[in-house]
């Protein structure tokens, strides 16, 4: 049984739903750290002059997880996200189909970073077919850290293979997966390439980009990525 995990991250690119449709279950990171520098709270998009980064304010203290980060709603910033996707996306080709119920889903009131983003990325994998068991690493209260909770985790839930990204390699020891009955693979996403409004193509955009230009054919993705990999992912 394939288990990937993955921290909750804003508007994610399409790498993160790939490993999503590998899975048979998916393990929410939400408590682990916060922190600012990777995407929980942001993400990119294309402009007409470009990437763009949207970003929203958090109320966090030192040393909080994910999942007690607060949004600022108070800020208006899901607004202002709105606004600024409606203006570069509006012309892309699925926006109209696609565009309501996303709004609906983003404009709910959610407790904390992690349950946002987790909320936003299942709604989106699930309007993709991709239906892993979804599971949160909070609901194990593990207090093992790095590769021994990663074990831990895939143990706990059954699996017989973890699908790693491929920076985890530097921490990673195959052996300590194979005793406790894992099997440590590492997937090698290559961005694909898809239709998109303005000119050019700009690479590792939120998967917003792709479904609002595409739609939400997963199956395009599919192929796109074993004709990369040449018939493996």
């Amino acid at each position: 049984m394939n288990v990937g995990i993955h921290q909750p991250d804003y508007i994610p690119w399409l790498g993160l739903f790939y490993k999503m449709y590998l899975s048979d279950v998916f393990i929410h990171l939400d408590d682990a750290q916060y922190s600012n520098e990777a995407a929980h709270n942001f993400n990119t998009i294309k402009t007409s002059n470009g990437p763009l980064r949207l970003k929203f304010p958090v109320e966090q203290h030192m040393g909080d997880l994910i999942n007690e980060v607060r949004p600022k709603y108070e800020l208006k910033w899901r607004e202002k996200h709105l606004r600024t996707i409606e203006m570069n996306y509006a012309k892309a080709r699925y926006f109209k189909d696609v565009y309501p119920e996303f709004r609906d889903v983003f404009m709910v009131d959610y407790p904390n970073v992690a349950a946002l983003n987790i909320a936003i990325n299942e709604y989106i994998a699930g309007q993709f077919g991709i239906k892993p068991k979804f599971v949160k690493s909070s609901d194990f209260q593990m207090t093992s850290k790095r590769e021994e909770r990663v074990i831990d985790l895939c143990v706990a839930v059954g699996g017989t293979r973890y699908i790693s990204g491929n920076g985890a390699r530097v921490y990673q020891e195959e052996e300590h997966f194979t005793t406790r009955g894992v099997e440590l693979t590492y997937l090698d996403y290559k961005p694909i390439t898809y239709p998109q409004v303005w000119k050019g193509f700009e690479p590792c955009m939120s998967v917003i980009d792709f479904i609002f230009n595409c739609g939400y054919d997963f199956d395009f993705v599919i192929q796109e990525v074993k004709r990369l990999n040449e018939g493996n992912w």
